[in-house]
């Protein structure tokens, strides 16, 4: 073969490897890009957690064990301004608020609901501003002092940064929507240093029920484990908490963790309402929406002034709980605290995640849950902390319906997978004693709710349906056909009788010959007329087949490809097929409804 038939049998053979393979290709850049969206975010964030609390406010937050500012500037020295604490949080809300409803408006709130709707509703399209105002309205919101997590501002990242390649590169609605949610995956994976997670997170978030979009995983596994290591370049591969040794040893402590559980539902399934509940009543505020977030600064920061511990990301009280550094009263305090000040800060408008302060209300309900049940069974509950890390993992389990990535995501958060029973012990229960309302309201309830896969319920259904038993079912699609001397005028009288558009013709031994459509016969009758002598083997036209034993999702895919609305069912093979009936799409259709 001459060389240049060779390169170009090379070239194809390399296109044809690339449709197949690109998503997986494109996962790799996905991963850089998002990767390095969650430095430049979290860098921001914390130079602004600097900037407004550290220096204008002289409120100094703890740093969980894995992490360190980006700045080592020590401290400040300023002595605590108490009523900064009220202002600084205002000031944020209504840069942030500006900066959202003034550019981009669908950057308001926890982030996290933008993509899954998205996916479900909008064809996976995200516009190219979106990132760029989620980094900068988070970081105000959150560094200002508002009660926000990295989460839903990373997810909605990432998730735009994978939208738009898909975009760019031209990839089709269904690859568009996996690049989209892998780059959600990496933003999660790589700014909770948790990437086995933020693979799993991504396919789980969708639905409410046990169910998952399985073709994300592998896609979403690369990107976040290259934005994971992307991240960790800069700030190292640590965990983001330093945990003590804690190990699960004894099969009674299950009982105490089964009462744990019912608490982390019950207040999962307050936070939840508490949060939209804010939300719905900013809502109604009869102001513009550029300045509802900052009079949730202003609420925010009110609480502060009393519990500054409910400021910020918080992680700090959960690095302290783990050591049990924290009294039980203290704890309590700060999670109701967190609660209202994340609801005043997001659900207002502003811009930040709902799973940093899940985590850090469900480790401090954890903690004092632990601290109680400790006096009550010394011999039991050796250690809180455990529960500090099993009530993270359960009560995220519970108000977020992702028990799997949950208890994945907090393992590799606090580097401590000695407690992996408990924790699936405590998710599962938390999960299924959850409330009617989740903090992910975009959340649709199995795949089958989701407009993205009805018609491959429709063609699951249909391929256990065969031809022979809807003909077999609905008698008036079966009827004689067309002899082929038929005149026109038999032709008119035999076609009057039947609802149908197309008519088999057949020999005189009842063979199979072709079909007659209406159409065909009304042009017959203008241009010849009805005494020209015309037979039916004068206006035969091919058309496409089934025969009874094939499932009707290849009937309607055929129906499809031919832009046709009945087709002719025949029986045996060869030079002797004879017609079986007439099916139409709306025989189809009843045999569907009445299946499902």
């Amino acid at each position: 073969m001459p060389i240049p038939e060779i390169l170009h049998s090379f070239l194809l053979d390399l296109k044809a490897w690339f449709r197949t393979k690109r998503l997986l290709i494109l996962a790799i850049p996905t991963g850089i890009i998002a990767g390095l969206g969650s430095v430049i975010f979290f860098t921001l964030l914390d130079l602004s957690h600097i900037f407004f609390l550290d220096y204008l406010t002289g409120y100094r937050t703890v740093y969980p064990g894995g992490e360190h500012p980006i700045l080592e500037l020590g401290s400040t020295a300023r002595p605590l301004i108490r009523w900064m604490l009220v202002v600084v949080p205002t000031i944020g809300g209504i840069l942030s608020g500006w900066l959202i409803y003034t550019f981009a408006p669908e950057a308001e709130g926890h982030g996290t609901d933008a993509p899954i709707e998205a996916y479900h509703f909008k064809n996976a399209i995200i516009r190219g501003r979106v990132p760029f105002i989620k980094i900068i309205s988070s970081a105000l919101t959150i560094g200002s002092g508002g009660s926000g997590g990295r989460e839903g501002p990373i997810a909605q990242i990432g998730a735009s940064f994978g939208s738009i390649i898909a975009q760019k590169m031209g990839l089709s609605e269904q690859e568009r929507r996996i690049l989209m949610m892998a780059g959600m995956s990496a933003g999660i994976g790589s700014i909770f240093h948790a990437p086995m997670a933020g693979a799993i997170f991504a396919a789980e978030i969708l639905y409410r029920d046990i169910d998952m979009e399985y073709e994300l995983l592998v896609p979403s596994a690369i990107t976040s484990v290259i934005a994971y290591c992307v991240f960790s370049l800069f700030f190292g591969f640590s965990s983001l908490f330093l945990t003590p040794s804690i190990s699960f040893v004894n099969a009674r402590e299950i009982f105490p963790y089964t009462i744990l559980a019912v608490v982390l539902a019950l207040v999962a399934n307050i936070y939840a309402r508490i949060f939209y509940g804010v939300r719905d009543a900013f809502r109604r505020l009869p102001i513009k929406p550029h300045f509802k977030p900052a009079i949730g600064g202003l609420l925010t920061g009110l609480i502060g002034y009393f519990i500054p511990a409910s400021l910020y990301t918080g992680y700090g009280i959960v690095q302290e709980a783990l050591y049990g550094k924290l009294l039980m009263g203290f704890l309590l305090a700060v999670a109701a605290a967190k609660i209202l000040t994340t609801a005043f800060s997001i659900a207002s408008g502003g811009s930040g995640g709902v799973f940093g302060p899940s985590v850090v209300i469900g480790g401090a309900i954890g903690g004092a849950t632990g601290l109680f049940l400790q006096k009550l069974w010394p011999g039991l509950v050796p250690d809180p902390g455990a529960y500090v890390i099993v009530g993270m993992a359960g009560f995220f389990a519970s108000a977020a319906s992702t028990p799997f990535s949950t208890i994945i995501m907090v393992s590799e958060m606090t580097g401590n997978y000695e407690l992996l029973l408990p924790a699936v012990w405590v998710s599962t229960l938390a999960f299924l004693f959850r409330g009617k309302k989740g903090i992910y309201e975009k959340q649709l309830t199995t795949r089958q709710n989701s407009p993205v896969h009805h018609g491959d319920f429709l063609l699951g259904v249909l391929s256990r349906l065969t031809v022979h038993e809807t003909l077999k079912k609905y008698k008036s699609s079966q009827f004689k056909p067309i002899d082929q001397d038929a005149s026109l005028p038999e032709l008119i009288r035999h076609v009057s009788g039947f609802p149908h558009r197309t008519f088999p013709v057949v020999d005189h031994k009842g063979r199979y010959l072709g079909v007659i459509t209406g159409i065909k016969i009304r042009n017959a009758i203008v241009t010849k007329g009805l005494t020209s002598g015309m037979k039916a083997s004068d206006l035969l036209e091919p058309r496409g087949t089934v025969y009874s034993w094939q499932p009707l999702s290849t009937v309607l895919a055929q129906m499809s490809a031919e832009g046709s609305d009945e087709v002719v069912v025949l029986s045996g093979s060869g030079t002797q097929k004879t017609v079986a009936g007439v099916l139409s799409r709306s025989d189809i259709l009843r045999a569907y409804d009445e299946m499902i």
